[in-house]
């Protein structure tokens, strides 16, 4: 339901608190107070069955239905089982927001209370936040509708919780840190209004410039990420989650297969959305605080200067453990720091110790020389109080010559008592200030990390190493469809080798036989030596796990260099398997050439189900003798193959390939080519709940899934929408055949050759200004999309193929290589009401009816996902398009004031009360 009437909880016109009483433990009393304290200054009523003709002044009605009018906003603090009740005769009255405060230890008890609260808000069609929160708060509307103990201070900080207690926590802390909010809302126990719709309303307020999150649990994961996927976008977004431990999880889910933390999950989500995840409340404050004053650096080097190697060391260590990097510094700058003699302890290398004796010049000069050294992201300056080096006048000191200093600049003075004056001075200054190295270093570290996941959420990825086809996902439908009707939730290795030879996965050569006379017949066929598996229920399942590595293997049989050892390899493994795992049937047994794994890499990769967020991408190290969960990281898909490289970035495994391999970029290139087929997997086969291959063994052959499984499931839905492949299709226009598909993020460099046929003209259509270039950002944006909230269809075809030396195989690059014609885009509104499109043609492309096509397409489209109406803006002087959108059916209206002609379309009909209302207001 999105933002379905939300703006009366933040902008209501009128207000009612229900349950209001004078007595000084009312809820609703205090709600009354901190209405009146905080000016709000709309009407205002109480409603209390006890007859009071007041409440602190405030005129009290007995009945809901004595209000003289509808309120905007119902504050609701009645006991519990009068609640159901409540909501019905607010409904009668037309009240279309209601605010739940009442809570306690019952509510829990009484499912059916839950159910009938539930059942009332959806019939009525009434939007309810709670029950059980602290309330909602918008400083600038006058409005504090919560039970907080203290003033809540106007600001542009919009902080965002589940936890009603915490959220007045969060008041005292930012009161202590003269932090003000535009926006404070606590979710409680969401009943109707979820987290994302919040999220989704808070993205349309200019005010809110930073969002702080803090998170118990995820329902409705699409929604979230594409919420929070957009906001990030546009604003600091900062968010703390609790329950990182099992035993600090409220809600009791299963563990995701194949991962040692389901809060791992969590940590790529919220990594992927751009959002900076921190640890505690105390940090969500720093963060804040570093992330407002200071820009993101280019990396993560950090010098260090000090008046003390303690100190510096303690930041190190920090560091260190953060994945920062300590700067080396250059030649010119060591050449300069041993001239100066600056540094008493490791002269010329980083940190710089300017020992005890340091005056505020010594620091000055240090900063003088580190500042202009390339190979420095940032310096951090660490003071402890001297004698030769007060803290008030070093700090004052280096405030008055900060301007002569590019880098970032992170301070620690050090202290309660000496340095409080000097801090409060750099707070002032705009200088970051931190009470310890440690924090200090924290808080680069947010700027690092900060810089980093922006960069995922807005960078122009390479092109695609393979895209799937209908017949590639017909195949594998097929297999799993077939498995699913004979009752078996996995197939077996035979099948699951199908499936990797469909999507370009080698498997290692494999002959499957029944028994051990088909075994020895195969050895005729297969080269030697040879490994025999047994192929049983229970081996087909990934991610399954025994304590002793021993387990793992008992199934299997190596080095097998006769045809009559892999015979009794047969016989014995499968009497084994016979009698310790009756209840696993076995499918088969599979033979195979053994895979040596000297001189190959060993890893492990595949595809996971979380309960809240869907399908997860594994890598990491593999083999049967080891842990694999050790170095095992996870991302959310679809990936491309920068996302890719960076999931394998983050392994041991990918740093060793790095390191020491002869050729680490092919061999990196290769395992992402994969991870983006696993992804593609993953948005293909919805019924696919675990994929693993492993060990996975990398050499200069290649790239061989050894062993495998794959196991079925309910269909899934992904976090974040994958491309919608379905939505391609070939035309034949004038100039031949023509490819429109939905835009893709890899499509970037597409869009950078595209604009530069366009002429003057057609950039002031459709920008309304001349562009000569579009930024790097501005090409993340148009080619990196929410499909569920965007869609851009582009047009393009094949260039002629390019003509091969003879005897010579083409290049890829070179087969067919694409070019864009033209590209048509829409805008949906959260709710979904309302879509603004926009296009664009190739001036040379001009008549051909390639505008036409591309908007048709765009209107089938946004009437099938249910839009309600279709709205653009075109220049008075642009008649083509004029006279295409009046066939197309489209009303335009000249808008004097703006000097525009303002075009509309009208796709579905509303299907309920409050779509009509919003669809009158999107026509306004």
């Amino acid at each position: 339901m999105a933002t379905q009437f939300l703006r009366r909880f933040f902008a209501p016109q009128s207000l009612v608190v229900i349950g209001a009483s004078p007595k000084p433990e009312s809820l609703g009393g205090v709600v009354l107070r901190n209405l009146l304290e905080g000016q709000f200054d709309k009407p205002l009523w109480a409603v209390n069955p006890r007859g009071y003709d007041d409440v602190h002044g405030v005129e009290c009605l007995r009945r809901i239905a004595d209000l003289p009018r509808p309120p905007d906003l119902a504050v609701i603090c009645s006991p519990l089982r009068s609640l159901p009740k409540v909501i019905d005769d607010l409904s009668a009255i037309g009240v279309r927001a209601a605010l739940i405060l009442s809570g306690g230890a019952s509510l829990e008890r009484e499912a059916s209370l839950r159910a009938r609260l539930q059942k009332a808000a959806r019939r009525s069609g009434m939007r309810v936040l709670g029950p059980e929160c602290l309330g909602v708060a918008v400083p600038s509307w006058r409005l504090n509708a919560t039970y907080a103990a203290q003033p809540i201070a106007d600001g542009s900080v919009a902080y965002l919780g589940q936890s009603g207690m915490l959220g007045n926590a969060m008041i005292d802390w930012a009161a202590g840190r003269e932090v003000g909010f535009s926006h404070l809302v606590t979710l409680g126990d969401s009943l109707d209004v979820r987290l994302p719709d919040v999220i989704d309303y808070l993205n349309l307020s200019s005010k809110c410039r930073a969002l702080l999150l803090h998170l118990e649990s995820i329902r409705n994961a699409r929604h979230f990420m594409t919420a929070l996927r957009d906001a990030s976008r546009n604003r600091l977004v900062l968010a703390i989650k609790s329950g990182r431990t099992p035993q600090a999880t409220l809600d009791q889910l299963p563990e995701t297969p194949g991962i040692e933390r389901r809060d791992a999950v969590i940590e790529a989500a919220l990594a992927r959305a751009g959002v900076v995840r921190v640890e505690d409340s105390d940090e969500l404050f720093d963060a804040l605080e570093t992330l407002s004053r200071l820009k993101p650096p280019r990396g993560d080097r950090l010098a260090i200067v000090s008046n003390g190697v303690g100190p510096a060391l303690l930041a190190i260590d920090k560091l260190i453990d953060g994945g920062g990097q300590l700067a080396e510094f250059g030649e010119t700058t060591v050449a300069a720091l041993l001239e100066a003699g600056l540094d008493v302890s490791r002269p010329g290398r980083n940190p710089i110790d300017l020992g005890g004796s340091a005056t505020p010049a010594d620091y000055l000069a240090a900063l003088d020389i580190v500042t202009r050294d390339p190979q420095v992201d940032a310096v951090l300056v660490l003071h402890a109080p001297t004698r030769l080096a007060p803290a008030q006048a070093t700090a004052e000191a280096l405030i008055a010559a900060r301007q002569r200093y590019r880098h970032r600049l992170l301070v620690s003075w050090m202290g309660l008592k000496e340095a409080l004056a000097a801090r409060a001075a750099f707070n002032r200054a705009g200088i970051p200030s931190y009470l310890s190295p440690e924090k200090a270093v924290r808080a680069f570290l947010h700027l690092v990390r900060y810089r980093r996941v922006q960069a995922l959420l807005h960078e122009t990825p390479p092109s695609l190493p393979f895209a799937s086809s209908p017949e590639i996902r017909q195949r594998c439908h097929a297999l799993i469809d077939a498995s699913l009707s004979r009752g078996r939730d996995r197939l077996t290795h035979e099948e699951t080798a199908q499936v990797l030879a469909a999507y370009g996965i080698e498997s290692a050569p494999s002959r499957y036989v029944a028994d051990f006379e088909e075994a020895e017949r195969a050895t005729q066929t297969l080269p030697g030596p040879w490994a025999v598996k047994v192929v049983h229920r229970d081996n087909c399942e990934p991610f399954r796990y025994w304590r002793e590595a021993s387990r793992q293997t008992s199934a299997l049989a190596q080095d097998l260099e006769q045809p009559g050892s892999v015979v009794d390899a047969v016989v014995r493994l499968g009497e084994r398997i016979a009698e310790t795992l009756p209840q696993s049937p076995i499918y088969s047994y599979c033979l195979q050439t053994m895979q040596r794994g000297k001189g190959s890499w060993q890893l492990s990769a595949g595809i996971t189900r979380d309960p809240e967020l869907g399908p997860v991408i594994v890598f990491g190290g593999g083999g049967y003798k080891i842990d694999v969960m050790a170095d095992r990281q996870i991302a959310l898909p679809p990936l491309n193959m920068r996302l890719a490289e960076e999931l394998i970035d983050r392994t041991r495994a990918g740093r060793l390939i790095r390191a020491h391999s002869e050729d680490a970029a092919a061999e990196i290139t290769q395992v992402a080519q994969l991870l983006v087929k696993l992804s593609q997997m993953a948005s293909d086969l919805p019924r696919l709940k675990g994929l693993e291959l492993n060990p996975l063994l990398l050499n200069r052959d290649g790239l061989t899934a050894v062993d495998f499984a794959l196991d079925l499931g309910e269909r899934a839905v992904q976090a974040i929408m994958p491309y919608p492949e379905e939505l391609r299709e070939t035309v034949t226009l004038a100039g031949g055949e023509v490819e429109v598909r939905p835009i893709r993020g890899e499509d970037a460099p597409l869009i950078t050759q595209f604009h530069t046929r366009l002429s003057e003209q057609s950039i002031r259509y459709r920008y309304f200004h001349h562009k000569a270039v579009l930024s790097m950002r501005e090409l993340a944006q148009l080619s990196q999309i929410n499909y569920d909230r965007q869609m851009a269809f582009i047009a393009v075809r094949r260039l002629p193929l390019a003509e091969a030396d003879e005897g010579q195989a083409m290049a890829p690059e070179k087969r067919g290589r694409e070019e864009m014609l033209g590209v048509v885009r829409v805008w949906n509104d959260p709710d979904n009401i309302r879509t603004e499109f926009s296009i664009i043609v190739r001036d040379d492309l001009h008549g051909i009816g390639l505008g036409r096509l591309l908007m048709e397409k765009m209107i089938r489209y946004s009437r099938q996902v249910g839009t309600l109406v279709m709205v653009g803006t075109v220049m008075t002087d642009n008649q083509p398009m004029r006279r295409l959108l009046k066939q197309l059916g489209f009303t335009l209206v000249t808008n004097l004031e703006e000097g525009v002609i303002e075009a509309t379309l009208k796709l579905n009909a509303p299907q309920s009360e409050w779509q009509r209302h919003r669809l009158e207001a999107a026509l306004d």
